[in-house]
């Protein structure tokens, strides 16, 4: 389609209704529960839905690399400022929920949409009720089948940026299982469940509430395909199952929460109008939440001393003789990297030193007691911002034995000027970790609070990261101590400016190209980072 379909209508309480022929209709006077979102529906530039451009990601066996970042989702102060925007889905069972979803998803046609299914939310059954339910006798249709607590607290730290895990529900044990599934970063999000609208709690999460109508007929049809091809039961069970349960509880808990929609789209999945309208709603509220995070850090904390936060390796002749080799443009990439390791080495080592420690009583081969120190923590886990990042992790790997590693990939939008998140790979419980968070330059410090906000998100806390830097600029550290206080910052070298394009000064080139040997672009930055070999 090149058009949107032109559609008329009256609002009525908050309410839209686009019909199976595009136009709409009021459905009366309606009470409430929240009060209604407006759907923000001035003329603006239309997103197709029919999108024939290829998704903004890069597949590989085992990971997925977005080409199109994730903008920063807080402010300066390192604070979220925006939360996600989360759409509500709502309908009978097999109304086609699950097929808007995704439809919505294909037109929005950004990377960092996640969609959240109810029905990962199902409570993990008794010995009893498991019986019930190998005899199609336990009602999955009512409100109590569903973990409503752990559902709320799962949207909620999900729509304010952080890491959640979700349960995964097994339809032919009826339990969930042992694997949970992680997800994090999300700008949109789309949650559909028969009950979406069931739980006051749950209403106030949703910023824009959608109801799937579709002919009982056509769902019952559905459902009888469904459960039998993928969830393996036969169809006298599915018949029982809907008779007893599935209608009924359509008639009673869901079809009355129609009233609480904001948009009901009949027809599911092929009712393009409603599809469109809804990408347009979205696409507005997400542009009006854009930051403009460098900007404001270039303005900051000028002229302010450098914060106790900070440890500067001393400059010994050794120290100050190998800077003198990396910082000389004449220095071949043999020698570079030669001496870049060497710097890695002590600084690292220099950050080891601000970790926890207690005493350690050993004795020695002689039969006396020392007193010792001994790391005082749960594990130390390194993280690099991809590509330079990852040159430190062989001096990290060097000191700390079986030091678990993870990556960040944060690059530059040439077109913003802002720093974008396209893949992260944390290890399992990193929030028990203290993580030293490796960049090898830092200019404005953008990337590295995208980084530390990362963490955070991921329930690390702010006093057990120390992020460590072969040079920084004192633009990136006091960008970097003011929004995070408790993050403990080492580096080899501080260079007192940066000049209008980022560039450290008097500085060290571009570190990842002149240590790879690639060629820089004639824009580059000190905090741009290139898409990693693997």
């Amino acid at each position: 389609m090149n058009t949107i379909p032109a559609y008329s209508g009256a609002r009525i309480s908050g309410c839209w209704t686009l019909r199976s022929d595009g136009s709409g209709g009021s459905e009366g006077s309606l009470d409430r529960l929240l009060p209604s979102v407006s759907l923000g529906l001035s003329p603006r530039k239309r997103t197709t839905s029919q999108c024939k451009s290829e998704p903004p990601l890069l597949r590989t066996s085992k990971r997925t690399i977005y080409t199109a970042g994730r903008p920063p989702w807080y402010n300066e102060h390192g604070a979220q400022s925006k939360e996600a925007f989360v759409i509500g889905l709502c309908g009978g069972s097999a109304s086609g929920k699950t097929t808007v979803a995704r439809k919505i998803i294909e037109a929005l046609d950004v990377p960092w949409v996640v969609l959240l299914s109810m029905d990962s939310f199902y409570k993990v059954l008794s010995p009893e009720e498991q019986l019930l339910a190998a005899r199609n006798d336990y009602n999955f249709d009512h409100p109590d089948a569903f973990d409503f607590d752990l559902l709320t607290h799962t949207l909620r730290k999900l729509k304010q940026g952080k890491s959640v895990k979700i349960p995964v529900y097994d339809f032919t044990t009826h339990g969930r299982q042992k694997e949970w599934k992680t997800v994090y970063g999300a700008s949109v999000i789309i949650f559909e469940g028969i009950m979406s609208f069931a739980d006051k709690a749950l209403l106030q999460l949703l910023d824009m509430k959608i109801f799937v109508e579709t002919d009982s007929d056509i769902r019952l049809v559905r459902r009888l395909r469904r459960d039998i091809t993928e969830r393996g039961r036969d169809i006298e069970g599915v018949i029982k199952q809907y008779n007893k349960f599935v209608k009924p509880a359509f008639e009673q808990y869901i079809e009355p929460t129609m009233r609480l929609a904001d948009l009901v789209v009949p027809r599911g999945g092929g009712n393009m109008v409603a599809i469109d309208l809804i990408v347009q709603h979205v696409h507005s509220q997400l542009e009006e939440r854009e930051l403009s995070v460098r900007a404001a850090l270039a303005s900051a904390h000028q002229a302010q001393p450098l914060p106790q936060t900070l440890s500067v390796l001393e400059s010994t002749p050794q120290v100050r003789g190998m800077h003198t080799i990396i910082r000389n443009k004449e220095t071949s990439r043999d020698e570079f990297i030669f001496y870049s390791k060497r710097l890695m080495r002590l600084l690292i080592e220099r950050a080891l030193s601000f970790l926890p420690s207690q005493v350690h009583i050993v004795q020695t081969p002689q039969g006396e007691d020392y007193e010792g120190r001994s790391f005082h923590g749960k594990r130390i886990t390194g993280v690099s911002i991809l590509r330079a990042g990852e040159t430190m992790e062989p001096a990290l790997r060097a000191v700390c034995k079986d030091v678990r590693i993870g990556k960040i990939l944060i690059q530059t939008n040439q077109d913003t000027g802002e720093p974008e998140l396209h893949y992260l790979r944390l290890p399992k419980d990193i929030s028990e970790d203290h993580v030293i968070l490796m960049d090898c330059t830092v200019s404005t410090g953008a990337a590295a609070m995208m980084a530390v906000r990362v963490l955070l998100d991921h329930d690390v806390q702010e006093d057990k990261i120390l992020l460590v830097s072969l040079l920084m600029a004192e633009m990136g550290v006091h960008s970097v101590a003011y929004a995070f206080p408790q993050v403990k910052i080492i580096t080899t070298a501080v260079d007192k400016k940066v000049n209008d394009v980022f560039h450290i000064i008097p500085g060290i080139g571009n570190f990842g190209d002149r240590y790879f040997g690639t060629d820089a672009p004639p824009d580059w930055s000190d905090e741009d980072l290139d898409e990693p070999s693997y």
